[in-house]
């Protein structure tokens, strides 16, 4: 089983956007904003998305959403159930605080710790990745040696914990607990910056480092 995975960097805060693939099926992560290129590579590619899944509900993770959803209509939304209501609201989604109010549509499907995400033949284990958001979750594929997740863990850094309803105990604890667990080969992609893996962070990243 193939899975192909495309990044495209996305808008003034260069937000992650993934095109998951796999057989005759695609899914989106994390729309951003100016989602231009990302709709431009989907209709090169000719498979209309089935699912548009969130890691968490940061305006600057879901400013494209509407625009994906306007061109390929069929596509389910998929959230974090403890973010959902960000999504409608640009105060609570903080993209008015960057002066880039963003919304999206109320979603199709809300996602918990546990379930998994089927893409054509490929597996994607919701994980819980919480403490950026109080429900941010990330995307774990076994088969593609990969995991999405999002603001959670960044090459040598962590997210940010000093929005409202964040918690930095939370969020290292699921980093440890739910990321670092994985084999070390692993190839983290966030939601911002280079791609790194769980070997590298476990190792080098000084907000994991063990004192």
């Amino acid at each position: 089983m193939i899975v192909r995975i495309k990044t495209l960097v996305l808008g003034p805060l260069e937000t992650n956007a993934y095109v998951l693939r796999s057989g005759d099926d695609c899914a989106v992560v994390d729309p951003g904003m100016m989602p231009e290129p990302l709709l431009e590579f989907l209709r090169a590619e000719g498979t209309p998305p089935g699912r548009i899944l969130l890691t968490h509900g940061h305006g600057d993770h879901l400013a494209g959403v509407a625009d994906v959803r306007a061109a390929f209509p069929a596509a389910r939304l998929c959230c974090p159930a403890d973010d959902a209501a960000m999504l409608p609201d640009a105060r609570a989604n903080l993209s008015a605080m960057f002066g880039l109010p963003a919304t999206a549509p109320a979603p199709d499907e809300l996602l918990r710790p546990g379930d998994v995400v089927k893409v054509g033949e490929s597996a994607w284990l919701v994980l819980d990745t919480s403490g950026h958001t109080p429900g941010g979750v990330s995307f774990y594929c076994e088969s593609a040696g990969a995991v999405i997740v999002g603001d959670a863990l960044f090459a040598g850094s962590i997210g940010r914990t000093d929005f409202p309803g964040a918690d930095e105990e939370r969020l290292l604890r699921n980093i440890r607990r739910n990321l670092l667990s994985l084999p070390d080969e692993t190839k983290i992609l966030p939601g911002h910056g280079p791609a790194t893996t769980v070997e590298a962070e476990r190792n080098n990243n000084p907000f994991l480092m063990e004192f």
